[in-house]
């Protein structure tokens, strides 16, 4: 797949742009533009940026300029926040002066008699030879750039690129999702895709080499066809997982009213989800689920299957095994020679270690859970496991508060992932009761592993589904090694 020179010029100067302009500033009340400025520059934007208004001498203690013809440089990328009717005029005003618009204005096709006004607004971005994501959309968000359209976002750079078809959802996403754990190479909110459609920022970032895992918001493709075809053609070169909306007939009412798209047949999606090796999930929880696992584990030459549970908690490993069942894991006991090194460990009574392998608090008291190690070395060097999860119920844990015995689960995971040369997928579970005193040790532990290149999740279910998406991509990616694209 190529991405032609135009477009990553564009796209490039809508994530590391040199120099900003605002449209929409006011100098006598807080607007979007105001606040757009006030985000850059909290979050320590270098370049340059130009508030664009027809009188004023200054905005935000900055200079103003009446037009961007007047800024002393060329302008990467134009935020524009004024009235729908100002903007085609505006964009042929850009005409050789900006690479990339985006237009946050709403009262195009998402709202009733505004498509006449939205094709206006492409034909005069043709014209004036600029790009234009949205309109009715919110911003960016590159931390590499330190560009963000909202606050309290991080600005440690990750290697999740989103394109996300819904502002407001565009922030659950930065914000709940560095929150679990993800960091982003970037994120842009696109709202109706008049101009500039969601494969085009797709295959921008199957090229980039900031990107490892791409997350689509959609309501409406713009061009499905286009879609589908970017994601064949990549042919599972990096997982893209999609969140639909609009996927009932309800849905798809909805979705006309919010963006003006035109959301499709379910089955449709699910034929491209099938086709390309993408990844179809129907919530967001799910979605970032999805996200952070891709983040963090490095998908299989082979497709996982089968599956070895460790932790503290006899009923929730049976409630792991059948989540992991469901999601067409196997978890299975061990082979002769996996169990009989597992028996020669003797572990305390009460203790389990056929698979699941359940160790209570009290038996993981003893060593302060240093005999994690030595299972995990054992299910690792049979080669014969594909994922491992480790759960802990961390108000059990937590209440041993002479040893971070936690701390020692999770060093002897990671040592055994380090030393791993299958392939093993490891993700951790940590499952508390919402108490203050364990949610915050819960997000320093989360911290650390995920930095680690543990996913962490909160449940064993949501974990078993995740590893379902992981899985479904290595079976795409399989199926294409040995046969070729379909």
């Amino acid at each position: 797949m190529t991405l032609s020179a135009a477009n990553a010029g564009a796209f490039n100067a809508l994530f590391s742009p040199s120099a900003i302009a605002v449209v929409g500033a006011s100098a006598t009340s807080v607007s979007g533009g105001n606040r757009f400025i006030r985000h850059l520059k909290a979050f320590g934007y270098g370049g340059s940026i130009f508030p664009i208004h027809p009188s004023a001498n200054e905005i935000e203690g900055m200079p103003a300029f009446p037009s961007v013809s007047a800024t002393p440089a060329l302008i990467d990328y134009a935020y524009v926040a004024v009235a729908a009717q100002q903007i085609p005029a505006l964009l042929r005003s850009f005409a050789g002066r900006v690479r990339i618009a985006q237009v946050m204005s709403s009262g195009f096709s998402e709202s009733s008699g505004g498509h006449e006004l939205e094709r206006e607004l492409v034909h005069a971005a043709q014209e004036a030879k600029v790009r234009v994501i949205g309109p009715n959309c919110l911003g960016v968000y590159s931390p590499r750039a330190r560009v963000t359209f909202t606050e309290r976002t991080t600005d440690e750079p990750g290697s999740v690129g989103v394109v996300c078809q819904s502002g407001g959802l565009g922030v659950d996403i930065i914000r709940r999702g560095q929150n679990l754990g993800l960091r982003f190479s970037g994120l842009v909110t696109v709202g109706n895709c008049a101009d500039v459609r969601p494969h085009e920022l797709l295959e921008y970032f199957l090229e980039s080499s900031e990107t490892k895992v791409i997350g689509l918001y959609l309501e409406g493709a713009g061009d499905g066809r286009h879609l589908f075809e970017a994601l064949r053609a990549a042919k599972g070169k990096k997982p893209v997982v999609i969140l639909k909306g609009g996927r009932t007939g309800q849905g798809r009412r909805a979705a006309a009213s919010h963006t003006g798209a035109l959301a499709g047949s379910d089955n449709g999606w699910k034929a491209l989800a099938a086709q390309t090796g993408a990844v179809l999930v129907d919530e967001l929880d799910a979605f970032l689920d999805a996200l952070l696992a891709f983040q963090c584990l490095q998908p299989r030459s082979t497709a996982a299957r089968r599956a070895v549970l460790f932790g503290n908690g006899g009923g929730a490993s049976v409630l792991g095994t059948d989540a992991l069942a469901r999601a067409n894991f196997d978890v299975a006991p061990f082979e002769p020679g996996v169990a009989a090194k597992l028996q020669a460990l003797k572990l305390p009574a009460g203790s389990s270690v056929l698979n699941p392998i359940d160790l209570p608090a009290g038996a993981l008291q003893q060593d302060e859970g240093k005999a994690a190690e030595t299972i995990f070395d054992a299910i690792s060097d049979d080669g014969g496991t594909d994922v491992l999860v480790m759960h802990v119920n961390m108000t059990v844990v937590l209440s041993f508060r002479h040893v971070d015995m936690l701390g020692n689960l999770m060093n002897a995971v990671l040592r055994v992932k380090a030393r791993n040369r299958s392939g093993m997928h490891v993700v951790l579970v940590l499952r508390s009761d919402g108490d203050p005193d364990i949610e915050g040790p819960k997000r320093e532990y989360r911290d650390r592993a995920v930095a680690a290149g543990l996913p962490v999740f909160d449940e064993l279910s949501t974990a078993a589904n995740a590893l379902a998406c992981v899985r479904h991509f290595e079976i795409f990616r399989e199926r294409i090694a040995q046969t070729g694209p379909i």
